[in-house]
């Protein structure tokens, strides 16, 4: 205990740590079950990094794809699981997320606010191996009116200002669409219309839009749910001790309005505080290349939760694939300090028109793979040639129709980013080659083989546009390879990107039912963690997306249930505070 003065402030029956979709999962489903939960933010906004995500929540066989006539079965994506994974297979955890999975989505869309509908067209990243899914597996949250959430609303994190438009206005892949053929089709222009409207009505009364969508939507029904589920939320609190009794996990210390308190929780303790992305020191010791590395995590993801168990005997996950999960990231430098970061995930990467090149100006990764595998591709090129930064090029005719990272398509303006030197804009291809110091000729016949390639619609050298995948995101009405365009219009333009994350994977190792194993491989009584204070069930591997927020909200589910002490499948009663061992994760 700390030598400072510690007064007690209140006692619950449960204590969670960090406000993501993994904490708040596990409190409302304790709360639903009437125990008194108690969440402790560390920031001033509720949501953690599923605020800024993608929102998508991978779960394989659930009752909604079903129903929606989708077919697929635990068997499949165990499969497809141990093939992704390889020898990362962990098949303790890996069961106990199909299990529970289905179970989870069950309890949140019967439930509360959490309404999640399947993705019916959204393939797995490495679509082509068996067991993989071409829909239904990903399921988004249904778009949430923010207005709903009363005075909580502007304690919800915002998502990402870069991620939006005019000013806090969210759009869907579905809405970019619309917008890119108002002109051209008369349900595009209603569309349009409609949601242009409601965000001006919005911005009449709220600093942004309440029209939420993706990760932002669903931390808001999340937060949402929380609040109708009884759910006490403090935020602003920093835990700093865990409180052991009798050998368990009793309670926390939290510091509040600078005071120490001590927090008893008779039930247990669930850590989920984001992991720890956003801590430099945490990074230089995990990551690769960290001094070029551009982290994607909220502020609040500095490993607290790593710390506190670790404190008290916990292990650190070892051994994964990769620390944390990958994207490449472009950055705008502000005047007078400061950065807007760009995770190249889904928009411009993948079209058609684009390649990435290296420092000699070749082609080193299929562009159209995922976010996760375009980084590794970044780290195996730079091994033998320097491939950070890379380069992201393409022509006008390319930008004008999707644009590139924060350069966003016609109409919007491009001339602050490349004063800034952020887009490098050059009349020739040679001239382009200048600017980045890449070597003229090989930059030439780079994008030659890649015009010969858009021609005849086949990628020789690194098959882009030959996976369902890669075509998910390309442009369907681009032929004859949905991935594959010329790079041919005057100028022509670059930006520059580094690896980067939205979030860690390396965590606290745990058993199937999210309690934290000690170094001798036993639960530690009453700790339990989720999220991405888990060490990832998936290893550091990237199999699809939604493989983050998935796991966090089905391990957060497992959690309360061992809080609760509920009922396995199998009948027999999940005592929460046994001291059980358990395999490690």
């Amino acid at each position: 205990m700390t030598a400072q003065a510690v007064s007690d402030y209140l006692s619950v029956d449960v204590v969670v740590v960090g406000s993501g979709a993994a904490g708040l999962s596990a409190a409302i489903r304790a709360a639903a079950g009437g125990l008194r939960v108690l969440v402790l933010e560390k920031t001033a906004f509720f949501g953690g990094s599923t605020a800024i995500s993608g929102g998508v929540v991978w779960i394989p066989a659930n009752s909604a794809m079903v129903e929606q006539g989708a077919a697929d079965s635990r068997a499949a994506a165990r499969i497809y699981l141990q093939q992704t994974l390889g020898e990362k297979f962990r098949p303790h955890l890996i069961d106990a997320f199909l299990s529970h999975g289905p179970a989870m989505v069950d309890f949140f869309n019967s439930r509360t606010e959490v309404q999640l509908a399947p993705r019916m067209y959204g393939p797995d990243y490495h679509s082509e191996l068996p067991g993989a899914s071409n829909g239904g597996r990903g399921l988004d949250p249904l778009m949430f009116d923010g207005r709903r959430l009363g005075k909580w609303f502007a304690r919800l994190r915002p998502a990402l200002p870069q991620m939006t438009i005019f000013g806090g206005m969210m759009v869907s892949r579905y809405d970019i669409d619309h917008l890119t053929h108002a002109w051209k089709r008369w349900p595009s222009f209603l569309h349009s219309v409609a949601i242009l409207a409601r965000h001006l009505r919005d911005r009449l009364t709220y600093p942004r839009g309440t029209r939420l969508l993706a990760g932002n939507g669903l931390a808001a029904r999340l937060l949402k749910s929380a609040l109708d589920s009884g759910v006490e939320l403090r935020s602003g609190v920093k835990v700093t001790e865990l409180v052991s009794e009798q050998g368990r996990v009793a309670g926390v210390v939290a510091s509040l309005e600078g005071r120490l308190m001590r927090i008893r929780a008779s039930r247990g303790v669930v850590l989920a505080s984001g992991g720890f992305a956003a801590n430099p020191e945490l990074a230089a010791r995990h990551l690769k290349y960290p001094d070029q590395h551009l982290s994607m995590a909220p502020e609040g993801s500095t490993g607290d939760g790593l710390r506190l168990a670790t404190s008290i005997g916990a292990m650190l996950g070892t051994g994964n694939a990769n620390p944390a999960f990958l994207t490449p990231v472009s950055v705008f430098e502000k005047n007078g300090g400061g950065q807007v970061r760009f995770p190249h995930l889904i928009l411009d990467r993948q079209k058609p028109g684009l390649i990435a090149v290296n420092s000699e100006g070749k082609r080193f990764v299929n562009e159209a793979d995922s976010y996760h595998d375009f980084v590794e591709g970044m780290y195996r090129s730079h091994v033998q040639v320097p491939s950070i930064p890379a380069y992201l090029l393409c022509d006008s005719r390319f930008i004008r129709r999707y644009g590139l990272g924060l350069a966003r398509p016609w109409p919007f303006s491009h001339r602050y980013l490349q004063r800034s030197g952020y887009l490098i804009k050059a009349p020739t291809l040679a001239q382009l080659a200048a600017a980045l110091v890449i070597p003229e000729a090989a930059l030439l016949r780079t994008v030659e083989s890649n015009n010969a390639n858009a021609a005849s619609g086949i990628d020789e050298e690194f098959g882009r546009g030959s996976t369902e995948y890669n075509r998910y995101l390309g442009d369907p009405d681009h032929t004859p390879n949905p991935c594959l365009g010329t790079i041919s219009q005057p100028p022509f333009y670059a930006v520059r990107v580094y690896p980067g994350d939205i979030g860690t994977a390396t965590g606290l190792v745990t058993d199937e039912k999210s309690r934290v194993l000690g170094a001798s491989g036993v639960a530690i009584p009453g700790l339990y963690a989720c999220g991405n204070d888990m060490n990832s069930i998936m290893a550091g591997h990237y199999p699809a997306g939604g493989i983050t927020l998935g796991p966090a909200m089905t391990f957060g589910y497992i959690a309360a249930g061992e809080l609760l002490g509920e009922r396995d499948s199998s009948g027999a009663r999940e005592e929460p505070l046994a001291e059980t061992g358990g395999k490690g994760g």
